[in-house]
């Protein structure tokens, strides 16, 4: 009988609790699972794995300066890759999971990045 009442107690939960908590629970347990670092816990300078959803991709035009800009979060806290003169990378679209690999510097504005990682397409 304990195994349907934690059945019906998480199905509640599932049905009742913001859609975006249970992301955010979701991909911190992925990250955890596969021994990745959090991107909470990074700090400047430390070579990381991480793994996360990309958020935002921002991809740049002929002038091509910034490269290929993606966003990655991973439950916890957000990671901006920076793939420098890129114009396009197949495969990198918001939604995706990725496990990166690199070392964390920052963005001019504070923002924690990771200059040209390596990178596996998870889904």
């Amino acid at each position: 009988m304990a195994t349907a009442e934690g059945y019906l107690r998480r199905l509640t939960r599932r049905l009742t609790e913001d859609p975006e908590q249970l992301d955010v629970e979701e991909l911190s347990d992925e990250a955890a699972s596969t021994g990745a670092s959090k991107a909470i816990d990074c700090r400047r300078g430390q070579e990381v794995t991480m793994v996360g959803t990309l958020r935002s991709v921002e991809c740049n035009g002929k002038g091509c300066a910034g490269g290929v800009k993606a966003e990655l979060f991973d439950g916890t806290d957000s990671v901006m890759l920076v793939w420098l003169g890129q114009r396009r990378i197949p495969g990198i679209e918001s939604g995706r999971t990725l496990k990166v690999h690199g070392r964390v510097g920052k963005l001019e504005n504070g923002t924690k990045a990771i200059y040209n990682p390596h990178y596996e397409i998870q889904k």
